[in-house]
């Protein structure tokens, strides 16, 4: 990894297309601007993580356990009533006991 110090109002070259510019420096936060052609994509790590661990998530879930989730989220909102046909299954994740 590359460390570079810079100053607001400086900034820093990627290639010939992409430039970073620092507009201003508070505290721990720093503001930055950056100019790129519009086939690259720019985005903030923390969105691509969470993006990449929802996206791994949803793989590891079987269908019975969505079913008997769902069951179980009706039941908590509607105080232990009935759960409705559409949830139930054979493999009984939609019981009402």
């Amino acid at each position: 990894m590359l460390m570079i110090r810079r100053r607001a109002g400086e900034s820093i070259l990627l290639g010939d297309s992409i430039e970073i510019h620092v507009f201003e420096v508070v505290g721990n936060r720093v503001k930055l601007g950056i100019s790129a052609p519009r086939d690259v994509l720019v985005l903030r790590n923390e969105l691509k993580l969470t993006e990449d661990f929802n996206r791994d998530a949803s793989k590891g879930a079987e269908p019975e356990s969505l079913v008997s989730l769902a069951a179980t989220i009706l039941r908590s909102r509607r105080g232990m009533g009935k759960v409705p046909e559409c949830v139930k299954t054979t493999s009984g994740a939609g019981d009402d006991r």
